[in-house]
């Protein structure tokens, strides 16, 4: 497992500040999830973090060793990522597309080992899917081609897993079997999230982001206050706990005018 720490960092795009000075720290073995309204920074936030987009100031680092500095195999090699865009239309199998994950680990492209073999196994048997090796990618429902994806990041074995709103389009029942996959994975886990009571229940901490800035941080029954939701989402909330955790989860009105 590894720590990131996030130090300072901020994002200028064609003269606009999207993030604006963030700090975060995920340490080894934590699930941290990132939360704000729509178009709050999130995805540009963890877009720096699995270096789709180089920060215009501040760092990345894992277990202190800056991210930027790392050669490509070498990122790939310690950190992995779901970003919203990675459920692209593949025309491969699912074992082909798991096996992708061992790129960064062949010294020739393409060569596969018997290493790697065992590994994509191991890593579709781990998520449940091991009956879809031979199937073709597209033919799956959203809910397996998540899992799937998450195999091939397993595969990629690396210490960080990072993912932009990895639940978004599946029912119920697989955003709870995404996230318990993850949570299990034993990685140190940043993500970007929607649902409120999903990040409160499976996240050990919570950074909110609000203008492209870090506005609250802490544990989820902590952050997520009657207050914060009304400043930052526009919504007023109910608290209320979860009969069989006791984790607290949120009801939710509209403000009065």
């Amino acid at each position: 497992m590894m720590r990131v720490d996030i130090e300072d960092l901020s994002v200028e795009v064609a003269g606009a500040r999207l993030v604006r000075d963030v700090e975060l720290r995920a340490e080894s073995g934590q699930f941290v999830g990132v939360v704000g309204p729509n178009g709050s920074g999130k995805s540009t936030l963890l877009r720096c973090v699995y270096r789709a987009l180089r920060p215009t100031y501040g760092r990345v680092l894992l277990d202190g060793d800056d991210l930027h500095g790392l050669t490509a195999r070498e990122g790939a090699r310690r950190l992995a990522a779901l970003p919203q865009e990675s459920g692209g239309e593949f025309d491969f199998t699912v074992a082909e597309v798991v096996a992708m994950g061992r790129l960064p680990h062949q010294r020739a492209a393409g060569r596969t080992s018997r290493e790697d073999t065992e590994v994509c196994a191991a890593a579709l048997e781990r998520v449940g899917a091991g009956h879809l090796a031979d199937r073709g990618f597209l033919t799956l429902s959203g809910g397996e081609k998540q899992r799937v994806l998450i195999a091939r990041a397993l595969a990629q074995q690396p210490r960080v897993l990072v993912l932009d709103e990895p639940t978004n389009h599946l029912d119920i029942s697989q955003q709870l079997e995404v996230l318990a996959l993850v949570r299990d994975s034993g990685l140190t886990v940043l993500a970007a999230l929607h649902d409120l009571n999903l990040a409160a229940t499976h996240c050990d901490v919570l950074y909110v982001v609000h203008g492209g800035r870090l506005v609250a941080s802490g544990p989820p029954d902590e952050v997520l206050t009657a207050g914060l939701l009304a400043d930052v989402f526009g919504v007023r909330a109910h608290r209320v706990p979860h009969p069989v955790s006791g984790v607290p989860q949120l009801l939710f009105d509209r403000l009065p005018r």
